[in-house]
């Protein structure tokens, strides 16, 4: 589990003199359930936002909500210019169907793009919108649950394990 992981560091580290020395909150660093998944929440909200400069709106939401940063962080890097011309032309593709409107045909060039910015800009904010909602949203209740039950499938190991011992 994660949380051993983490637990197994020295007391004092070069993590714990780095927070003293830049105060920063711990809370940014924890490794929790509700910190990790809320992290995951953010990271992969902004993550699916087609936006210049995502990791900045990640930070700029740390003083509204307590997360893990670095896992926020390094989720808005799930769209990397690898990912980014699919994880769009998916999003287009939904907003165009909710939308009830005909999708076009894409061309990868920077003249199709200038001509068609204004037709393809509402259904791919639209399809982004129902991704990053939806997709954070059951990562976010996916994880927190998978979480809380494998800290009770390992607080029923050690109770047997205690129980076979005796």
């Amino acid at each position: 589990m994660i949380r051993k992981v983490f637990k197994k560091k020295s007391k004092k580290s070069k993590l714990d003199s780095f927070i003293k020395k830049y105060h920063i909150p711990r809370e940014y660093l924890s490794v929790n359930r509700k910190a990790v998944t809320r992290g995951l929440l953010v990271g992969i909200f902004w993550g699916f936002i087609p936006m210049p400069f995502q990791m900045l709106a990640v930070l700029a939401m740390t003083p509204l909500a307590r997360f893990n940063v670095p896992i926020a962080i390094s989720m808005v890097w799930l769209s990397n210019p690898v990912t980014m011309p699919f994880m769009y032309y998916m999003e287009y593709l939904t907003g165009a169907f909710i939308l009830g409107k005909p999708h076009l045909s894409v061309e990868l060039n920077l003249h199709w793009f200038d001509a068609n910015l204004a037709n393809i800009f509402v259904p791919l904010y639209t399809g982004t919108l129902f991704y990053a909602i939806t997709v954070s949203v059951a990562v976010f209740y996916g994880v927190n649950w998978l979480w809380i039950h494998s800290v009770k499938k390992e607080k029923r190991h050690a109770k047997r394990k205690k129980n076979a011992k005796k």
